[in-house]
């Protein structure tokens, strides 16, 4: 699959312009500004704002969802608890859908999102999850920071997307996104595209996704792309 031009960069393909603002972690250049404000906001009320998903790609979505799939990775029902896997494909489209997104429809392939935790928070040695109990346990004075700063209008951007009472993918409250860049980013985004993307992939449950596009995207796609 050869997707190479700037028209496909919403998709997580292309060669977008990014920059490492963390190990590992990569962001559209033009929002590093935006994230080492909020990041030296957190600081001066104690938090250590540390990135635990930020740029991904068109395959490493892919990845991810193929990999739940097959049972691979887990599944995690509406209430961030292991689930068994379902064995009919309309289904188990639906139980990836709660908590990942499509590939080339996660807001994870623009740059401008990044999924955030407390590290000063982390117990030595955990491994974050990114579950809602963590957002109301341990990290819950963090999110409460994050609360108030976009109620006031002092996240120098960022919103939570991802809420109760928008589209069908369940409320993720680690997950922010700079939303005057990511706006700019999905202007050219095109269901046809994102179509012809699939017919030439290797994506678990393609013929249901296929069958069902213009429905998903109604639930799971366009709701939140704000």
């Amino acid at each position: 699959m050869s997707f190479v031009s700037e028209e496909f960069l919403p998709y997580g393909l292309g060669q977008p312009n990014l920059v490492e603002v963390q190990p590992g972690y990569f962001v559209d250049a033009d929002i590093v500004p935006f994230v080492d404000k909020l990041n030296n906001a957190a600081k001066a009320e104690g938090f250590e704002l540390r990135i635990e998903s930020a740029y991904r790609p068109f395959e490493k979505q892919l990845s991810i969802w193929n990999r739940k799939a097959r049972g691979e990775l887990k599944l995690l029902d509406e209430h961030g608890e292991p689930m068994e896997r379902p064995q009919d494909e309309e289904e188990l489209m639906y139980a990836i859908l709660t908590w990942s997104a499509l590939p080339g429809a996660s807001r994870h392939h623009l740059g401008t999102d990044i999924d955030v935790v407390d590290g000063a928070a982390c117990p030595e040695g955990y491994e974050v999850q990114l579950t809602p109990a963590e957002c109301t346990g341990m990290f819950v004075k963090f999110h409460e920071f994050l609360t108030r700063r976009m109620e006031k209008g002092e996240s120098f951007g960022f919103e939570r997307v991802f809420i109760p009472g928008r589209g069908k993918i369940r409320p993720e409250g680690w997950h922010i996104a700079h939303l005057p860049t990511s706006r700019k980013r999905l202007q050219n985004f095109s269901l046809s595209t994102l179509r012809h993307i699939y017919e030439q992939s290797d994506m678990a449950c393609k013929k249901v996704v296929l069958a069902r596009l213009d429905k998903l995207a109604e639930e799971f796609i366009f709701p939140y792309f704000v």
